[in-house]
């Protein structure tokens, strides 16, 4: 006989056990059992009164914070309309069935309250307990970055004079960025001095490849070669060029695992001079991209390259391919290269010179301060073993980032200002070590997704 479902809401309920209804192979159920959460209880003790109303759990608002890029709910409203309806977020949580859920605004008070370090704690708890489970090796990462979009769209974007706008960002209380640090060279004027975004003034106009520009944030991390354990993080603002953020990347790796790293890997962008020598000098292996190999000048084509001049160390000088010496000139203050030349009536007599230079002064070759260890970075630079690793560092650094855009909102700042960008960055990256814990932690035990119904017998589902 067919039946039918009477719609009655019942008057009374009575044993129900939600830790019964949360099935054992739920991701939570893991992640509960693998994670401490009531860490942050003691970072923000001293952040509350000891009169007054009393707060919705630190704990539990770290896990509400953590629910929301887990499963990359579209805001903070929607997340408090969602826990009601989902018995796991509930047992997660530690409500009951008819728990009053807190209104979305505790989230953004904490964050306010706790400010970034809680959150970057949390992130470094779950890479030392990734080290402690044996997922981490520490000798070999691989850096990368990514240029995310701000929580601000273009016609928030307005334009002045340096003045003006300098004004602007500081009654902002704008985050500006050291001069050393940006993608923009010296000889140009900085297009982030006479733009600033009203939404957001901590992000700064960038172009992004071939899109137009826009308010952006770089978003920097070490990956470990192991099992891809994001072990470094740091946000900064869009206009900080990533290959200045190579060695704070190796340091805070240092600092979070307690390894000391053998080997960087890293693309094109991150291979040049000072990023070689500061490795060598550290005793890290480099196997970085080339960034002399992304743009050939065209102008030097058929014409000797400075392979075929001598240099003696014991007079340091430069011997040319028509006998001729080149002696020292300057040292470049910021490139640290010393500059070696001919007088300009020497290479105009030269019968080699069509061969040697283009240049109406004369054929000048420039040699690194630290040239013998920038020689030997750049022989590892193009060794076998850099270029396997740089195919590595693909699997690594770029699944990392796509994993991070494609399921917890990676792309797009949730938020506005850079301290709460980097908290963002910092739970999604806690949220991927968790992911790799719960991915080598083994499984649970045969029969336990039975565990569920030991206790109700009238439930038990029926056996073959």
């Amino acid at each position: 006989m067919m039946g039918s479902q009477e719609p009655q809401k019942e008057m009374f309920s009575y044993q129900i056990d939600l830790d019964r209804r949360v099935r054992a192979e739920n991701p939570l159920r893991r992640i509960r059992e693998t994670i401490d959460f009531g860490f942050v209880r003691a970072e923000v003790a001293a952040l509350y009164g000891a009169n007054g109303n009393e707060s919705v759990d630190p704990a539990v608002i770290l896990k509400m914070m953590f629910l929301l890029f887990w499963d990359n709910v579209a805001s903070e409203r929607e997340l408090m309309r969602i826990i009601p309806e989902r018995l796991d977020y509930l047992w997660f949580l530690g409500y009951e069935l008819d728990a009053v859920i807190p209104h979305h605004s505790v989230l953004s008070k904490a964050r306010s309250r706790w400010g970034a370090e809680a959150f970057e704690k949390f992130f470094v708890r779950t890479v030392g307990q990734c080290v402690a489970t044996g997922l981490v090796d520490g000798t070999k990462i691989h850096v990368d970055s990514s240029l995310n979009e701000a929580n601000a769209s273009c016609d928030s974007v307005v334009k002045g004079a340096p003045e003006l706008i300098a004004a602007l960002k500081a009654a902002y209380q704008a985050t500006e960025s050291k001069l050393d640090d940006v993608t923009t060279p010296a000889s140009y004027p900085a297009v982030n001095d006479r733009v600033v975004s009203t939404t957001d003034p901590d992000a700064t106009v960038v172009r992004k490849g071939s899109q137009p520009p826009r308010p952006r944030y770089h978003h920097h991390r070490a990956v470990d070669d192991a099992h891809g354990v994001i072990t470094a993080v740091e946000t900064t603002t869009g206009s900080i060029a990533e290959n200045k953020r190579l060695l704070p990347l190796v340091e805070q790796h240092q600092a979070n695992t307690g390894q000391p790293v053998q080997t960087a890997v890293a693309d094109r962008k991150y291979g040049t001079a000072e990023n070689f020598v500061a490795c060598q000098q550290l005793g890290i292996r480099t196997h970085l991209g080339d960034a002399r190999q992304a743009t050939p000048n065209v102008r030097c084509q058929g014409i000797f390259s400075d392979s075929a001049f001598t240099y003696n160390p014991r007079t340091n000088t430069y011997g040319c391919p028509a006998g001729q010496t080149l002696k020292p000139r300057r040292l470049h203050p910021t490139k640290r290269t010393w500059e070696y030349f001919l007088p300009k009536a020497v290479c105009a007599a030269c019968g080699l010179r069509t061969q040697c230079t283009r240049a109406s002064q004369g054929r000048t070759l420039h040699r690194h301060e630290q040239q013998t260890l920038l020689d030997r970075a750049r022989q590892q630079a193009h060794s076998t073993a850099a270029r396997r690793d740089r195919q590595r560092r693909q699997h690594r650094a770029e699944v990392s980032f796509a994993d991070a855009a494609n399921h917890h909102g990676f792309k797009r700042a949730r938020w506005r200002r850079l301290w709460r960008v980097q908290i963002q960055d910092w739970l999604i990256a806690a949220i991927q070590n968790v992911k790799v814990l719960l991915k080598h932690r083994p499984p649970p035990a045969a029969g336990a997704e039975w565990l569920g119904w030991v206790q109700d017998p009238l439930h038990r589902p029926k056996t073959t």
